[in-house]
């Protein structure tokens, strides 16, 4: 196996020797995931007493899509991670364009089966408590879970509830897709029991977004040894191309982190600064929820915010100047 890691400018990037070494170490990991790989943590889809069994309706597509539905279709039936399906259960299809890679993603709506489930109470972990951990270090190294839900089994007696229609059959995920309601916390479940013992000392997860930091390279050698082999010890799966190694500098969670600190991601504070002028109280929620984001970094935030803030409630009368 050779790896090449690349910048966000497109130009390789070179590890350190000790850490290139480690990470020979482990060629397995970077194997595309299939089938379904046993794990103490399932997925499982309780539904509430009483309520009646969900089903949607099948959207129109475009031929484009019908050409991408069937072309993914077959892939995940390859992969072990759908199979056929007659269960009266039915969500469904469709497709959001992934303006970077420029292909299509297919999702399924699983708005009305979320509905009629019970949630479970795994919260995610607050990210501003994520990055106060790593204030002082040096080296990271971040993971990326390659297709990380798909990489969770479905409980058995619950397959059924995640049929989705399509124009050509129906299928039912053994895998956990995503839009389950509960699916982030089933994974953060998953995350946790691996990683109980390092977390907080040298290892942060969000999702499946893993971010190990190191004040040493001598350290961080030894860190990453041990987040690697904990990966491949539970049968995980990672991206190459995402991920990043040994490095004195990464964007993780929206934030470039470094020896010097965290500063918002360049990308997102260009964003908020090109946001188009809200029109309604929905898109100005919007723009607010991007801003407050990076609160910590906009000293008096809740003042500088507070005229935009008041446009949110429903009896506020809009009016823009040419000094807003």
């Amino acid at each position: 196996m050779y790896l090449v890691y690349v910048s966000a400018a497109g130009e390789p990037v070179k590890m350190p020797p000790e850490i290139e070494g480690v990470v020979a170490k482990y060629p397995d990991l970077f194997e595309e995931p299939t089938g379904v790989v046993e794990r103490e943590v399932v997925h499982a889809i309780e539904i509430i007493p009483g309520s009646s069994i969900p089903k949607g309706r099948i959207y129109r597509m475009s031929p484009g899509e019908l050409d991408e539905l069937r072309r993914q279709l077959k892939e995940l039936v390859e992969k072990g991670w759908i199979q056929p399906s007659g269960s009266p259960y039915g969500s469904p299809v469709l497709f959001v364009p992934k303006k970077k890679e420029g292909t299509l993603r297919m999702c399924i709506d699983y708005s009305c089966l979320n509905a009629f489930t019970v949630k479970n109470i795994e919260p995610l972990p607050r990210i501003n408590d994520l990055l106060d951990r790593v204030q002082g270090c040096r080296y990271f190294s971040k993971i990326d879970l390659k297709s990380g839900y798909h990489q969770i089994a479905i409980r058995p007696e619950d397959q059924h509830k995640t049929v989705f229609q399509t124009s050509y059959d129906l299928y039912e995920f053994v895998v956990m897709p995503f839009g389950l309601c509960n699916a982030p916390g089933t994974f953060r479940h998953a995350m946790n029991l691996i990683f109980h013992d390092y977390l907080d000392k040298f290892v942060i997860v969000y999702l499946d977004d893993i971010l190990i930091f190191s004040t040493t390279v001598e350290e961080h050698v030894a860190h990453l040894d041990k987040v690697l082999g904990l990966l491949l010890q539970h049968k995980f799966k990672i991206n190459g191309e995402k991920c990043e190694f040994g490095r004195t500098r990464v964007l993780y969670l929206g934030h470039e982190i470094s020896a010097e600190g965290l500063k918002p991601d360049d990308v997102k504070v260009a964003s908020i600064r090109d946001w188009l002028r809200p029109q309604s109280v929905t898109e100005m929620r919007s723009f607010l929820g991007m801003t407050d984001y990076y609160r910590n970094f906009v000293k008096n935030y809740s003042r500088v915010a507070a005229p935009l803030t008041d446009l949110t409630r429903l009896d506020t009368p809009w009016e823009w100047t040419n000094g807003s």
